[in-house]
């Protein structure tokens, strides 16, 4: 077992059901901004370059409250992918309910037109090759699952041969965006539901 990283963040107030407090309210909305914020600075100045300081000041908040939710800037840029993935992953299972092609399309079309992956893709080529290579990081099991959580939800059988070609074509939108994107989700989503060869 490792031990944790030290640029993991507190996670987000837990509440029991049906429990509302002003104060929970209040701090889910400062992370929303932050992780807003956190988008806008890598838009902005690029991953590298953005501060701390710059977090804060495009989410609208002090940087010291900034620093009571986040360490460091790591920590910042790994909870907004987090919650990018996780709330792509719930609009493309919706649109993946009625059509598995038009779920992947529009995953390859928000990835295509991310401002903040568009400014790694241009400027920082070493970041975008950190991001875009498959490993151990909790980013890529949590994108498995999305993905496997897409499938599901259209009814497709899912294998993991499945699973890594799905994701691999997404992650090619990071580095190089399309305007076939819908012509090759529809190819995609055929192959996935003819299943293995």
């Amino acid at each position: 077992m490792t031990a944790p990283s030290p640029y993991y963040a507190s996670a987000a107030p837990v509440r029991e059901r049906g429990v509302h407090s002003r104060a929970g309210n209040a701090m889910a909305r400062t992370r929303a901004a932050v992780l807003d914020g956190a988008a806008r600075a890598v838009e902005k100045h690029g991953a590298r370059k953005a501060t701390m300081a710059d977090i804060a000041s495009l989410a609208g908040i002090a940087k010291g409250t900034l620093y009571n939710h986040f360490r460091a800037k790591e920590a910042v840029y790994a909870a907004a992918l987090d919650a990018g993935i996780r709330g792509l992953s719930a609009e493309c299972c919706n649109a993946a309910r009625d059509d598995l092609a038009e779920a992947l399309g529009l995953a390859a079309e928000r990835i295509s037109a991310h401002p903040a992956l568009r400014r790694i893709a241009v400027d920082e080529p070493a970041t975008l090759a950190a991001l875009v290579t498959p490993g151990d990081a909790p980013v890529w099991g949590l994108a498995r699952s999305a993905v496997r959580d897409v499938l599901i939800a259209s009814g497709a059988a899912t294998s993991s041969a499945g699973i890594d070609t799905v994701l691999r074509w997404l992650l090619s939108f990071i580095a190089a965006p399309s305007a076939d994107a819908t012509a090759q989700a529809g190819l995609i989503a055929a192959g996935i539901a003819a299943g293995p060869v």
